[in-house]
């Protein structure tokens, strides 16, 4: 018998919802898991990117991730990830919350404070304040963690095993272990926004903790997460597409 997993408490009102980690977290994966599941229970769901999202996002994510942009300096890179959010929140993300949307978003200020702030070492103070500058009041209702529960170079092995490595991945291991570091003590200091996903099981274990850490916002996804045939039968469809 088909499960019936449908609930409008959380019809009402768009919600913001970010994916953080270091590289080859597995981010991209359990976006789409969860973009399925809440399609399939009648909501708008964008999926988005930063930096990108429009065309001049696209743009700037193409300066800035260019390995051939060596000599990009600090600040620079920065203000250029800060112009794409500015573009991203005020043509797609604040108009999607506005009429009832949910967003699902791969990185967004925190990997601007893990990367710039604690990863280049620019001062975070300004980075928090270029953030603001750039979200217009707009805030995420709930960020999922995703690590995969080992040092930076098993992140960054995931990330590249397929070559043609980006700025960011080829900013050295140290770099990357002081993005981590970061990531868990924004953790540490937001538990309520932030909640922490250890990806380095199955993908059907790692999407299941997902949904439980967002319950509470979708209250239908209790069911869920508590079906373990439902993640298995995603899997098997991943997998075909993958074939």
């Amino acid at each position: 018998m088909t499960q019936d997993f449908s609930d409008t408490t959380d019809a009402l009102r768009g919600i913001f919802i970010t994916f953080e980690g270091g590289e080859g977290a597995g981010k991209t994966t359990h976006i789409r898991f969860l973009s399925e599941a809440l399609r399939a229970h009648g909501r708008e769901v964008l999926c988005l990117r930063e930096p990108g999202g429009t065309e001049v996002g696209e743009q700037l994510r193409a300066v800035v991730l260019d390995p051939a942009n060596d000599g990009l300096s600090d600040e620079a890179e920065l203000l250029i990830y800060e112009a794409a959010r500015a573009q991203l929140v005020a043509q797609v993300i604040a108009p999607a919350l506005e009429r009832g949307a949910v967003v699902l978003c791969d990185r967004f200020t925190d990997s601007t404070v893990a990367y710039q702030a604690c990863g280049r070492g620019l001062p975070r103070m300004f980075v928090d304040r270029v953030n603001e500058f750039a979200c217009q009041g707009v805030h995420p209702d709930r960020t999922i963690l995703m690590t995969t529960g080992g040092a930076a170079n098993v992140g960054l092995v995931r990330a590249t095993h397929r070559g043609g490595a980006d700025r960011l991945e080829q900013a050295g291991e140290q770099f990357h272990a002081r993005v981590n570091e970061a990531f868990v003590e924004i953790a540490r200091c937001d538990p309520e926004r932030v909640r922490v996903v250890v990806s380095d099981g199955s993908k059907s274990a790692t999407a299941a903790a997902v949904f439980a850490e967002l319950a509470d916002l979708f209250p239908w996804m209790a069911q869920i997460a508590a079906d373990p045939a439902f993640f298995e039968r995603l899997d098997v469809k991943r997998s075909q597409v993958e074939a």
